[in-house]
């Protein structure tokens, strides 16, 4: 989908094996590494593009004090649900806008325009993450306010983001309970990359096999200074500490 994160690769980079067997890669061994060597030059050189447009994003946000955060999940874990309810929490309180990324529609951006926040929506395509570049051409379409947040609504996917700095003070990662309490171990870049992990849907804990103080474990393995908040967005509960951690975020 996407040749500057690496996951458009070719078939002769892909392995596939049962457990317990030990892993075979097919092709030619030159033709592994000069295929791995070119695809490190690539993505060196994307990403130090990106830094540096993500290092200008930030002084941005730090001249205006305002505190962007990049929300990361896998699709369906209720990010955009979380944001409304947000936003209809701490409106008239904190001046919020929010940038929505997703592959196609405008769906999520006319749902937090709804809820009362200004919203631009970028649509990367076939793309899998947002990068900076897509933050700044989005912030030239906005006004925001001083001593506000900005809530960056990255696609859907465990993986790509966790790459790509936009500039964001910190990154909250989002887990459903009807998603595995695993996740931690199979995405540790992204959670590694965290500094809050809002585990969302609490209400179905009585209908689904979700372990959270197991989840929790996984991810502090990943990452031991990691922050826990256990909420639904669709019932309120927990959404309170959510609330009192945003606003100690705006000094």
């Amino acid at each position: 989908m996407c040749d500057s994160c690496g996951c458009s690769q070719p078939d002769n980079s892909v392995t596939i094996r049962k457990p317990g067997q030990p892993m075979s890669g097919s092709g030619s061994a030159d033709h592994h590494h000069a295929r791995k060597g070119r695809l490190i030059e690539v993505r060196e050189a994307v990403l130090g593009k990106n830094d540096g447009i993500a290092a200008h994003n930030r002084e941005f946000f730090e001249a205006r004090r305002i505190v962007a955060l990049n929300l990361v999940s896998s699709p369906g874990s209720g990010k955009t649900t979380i944001l409304e309810r947000t936003i209809l929490a701490l409106r008239g309180e904190i001046p919020m806008a929010v940038i929505e990324g997703d592959q196609q529609t405008m769906l999520d951006a006319e749902r937090i325009e709804t809820a009362g926040a200004p919203v631009v929506q970028v649509n990367t395509g076939a793309g899998c993450h947002l990068d900076a570049d897509m933050v700044h051409k989005a912030l030239h379409q906005m006004e925001l306010a001083e001593k506000s947040l900005l809530f960056i609504e990255n696609v859907g996917n465990l993986v790509c983001p966790a790459m790509f700095d936009l500039g964001e003070a910190a990154k909250v990662v989002i887990i459903s309970v009807t998603e595995g309490e695993d996740k931690p171990l199979k995405y540790p870049a992204m959670f590694a990359a965290a500094s809050l992990c809002l585990i969302n849907k609490i209400d179905l804990l009585p209908h689904v096999d979700f372990d959270v103080a197991r989840c929790r474990e996984y991810a502090l393995r990943v990452n031991h200074q990691l922050e826990f908040f256990e909420i639904s967005a669709r019932t309120g509960e927990g959404m309170s500490a959510w609330l009192d951690w945003l606003r100690r975020q705006i000094i």
